[in-house]
């Protein structure tokens, strides 16, 4: 029987983790608190009308040579290591690929966030991804962290499902992503992907994902009820299908949620085959 490809799409920060990846360990190292840091991003983006991602991409760099801090890939990377993820993340994968498999389902996940790509390589479930895309730096020939070289914010995310969609991974391949593909010659179709992010700035996502057949999924962490109330709004605005705690352990809602929507896609798949008359 051949296999259905599927993908699972994650935000990382208050997705995957509890906190923004900078808050680990490369915010402190500069002797500041985070909040501090985030608001010195707001505030220098609103004055200089700047593009939030790229204020804090500046700022990360500005900060670190003021205190005579510059940064090379190989430690970014190593931040990586003290990011905390959520309850049942690291076991995730391995179960969720386990049961596509017995349901006849490829499952492939990636990242799309405007977290730091190089932070998430560093995290200990960084091989678990078919694709990670996130924003990046380009760096000297001392390999020191000059400048963005991939900037993701919320509305470019959506690109990236359309990668996905057509199966062009590649950053730098555009000519492939905006030539004409037929639904039918497409990698993963809309409807066998999954969307989990945690809020606002993921709405485009969702919303991409949900009206072409998908499925997409708010999180929120444990113990904050109005993080709950404005998963429960996307919701109730039609732009997720449901919602659930940032818990990837085993028989939790969110596992209970993504395995009911990996029956339906394999149910969906075999209708689909009845119709055309061919044995699933």
């Amino acid at each position: 029987m051949k296999t259905t490809k599927v993908a699972i799409m994650y935000d990382f920060d208050k997705t995957l983790s509890p906190r923004d990846m900078q808050e680990f360990s490369f915010i402190p190292s500069l002797g500041i608190e985070p909040r501090q840091f985030w608001e010195e991003v707001d505030r220098l983006s609103s004055t200089q009308n700047m593009d939030g991602i790229l204020t804090y991409l500046y700022m990360m760099l500005n900060k670190a040579n003021l205190v005579g801090q510059p940064i090379r890939r190989s430690d970014f990377v190593a931040l990586g290591k003290n990011v905390r993820l959520y309850p049942g993340v690291e076991k995730w994968f391995g179960r969720i690929n386990e049961y596509g498999r017995q349901h006849h389902l490829q499952v492939e996940h990636f990242i799309i966030s405007s977290g730091l790509a190089e932070i998430i390589e560093g995290t200990s479930i960084a091989s678990e991804f078919k694709k990670i895309y996130a924003c990046k730096y380009c760096y000297n020939a001392s390999g020191v962290a000059v400048w963005p070289a991939t900037v993701v914010n919320y509305t470019t995310k959506t690109q990236y499902i359309f990668r996905i969609n057509k199966g062009v991974l590649d950053e730098n391949n555009d000519v492939d992503l905006n030539r004409y593909t037929p639904d039918h010659l497409r990698d993963i179709p809309f409807a066998n992907m999954i969307y989990i992010g945690d809020g606002l700035t993921d709405v485009p996502c969702m919303k991409l994902v949900t009206v072409n057949g998908g499925k997409s999924i708010a999180v929120y962490g444990r113990g904050s009820q109005q993080k709950k109330q404005s998963a429960q709004q996307l919701v109730l605005d039609h732009r997720a299908d449901f919602i659930a705690a940032a818990d990837y352990s085993e028989n939790r809602e969110l596992d209970k949620i993504v395995k009911r929507i990996l029956d339906h896609v394999e149910s969906r798949v075999n209708m689909e085959k009845l119709m055309r008359k061919e044995t699933p």
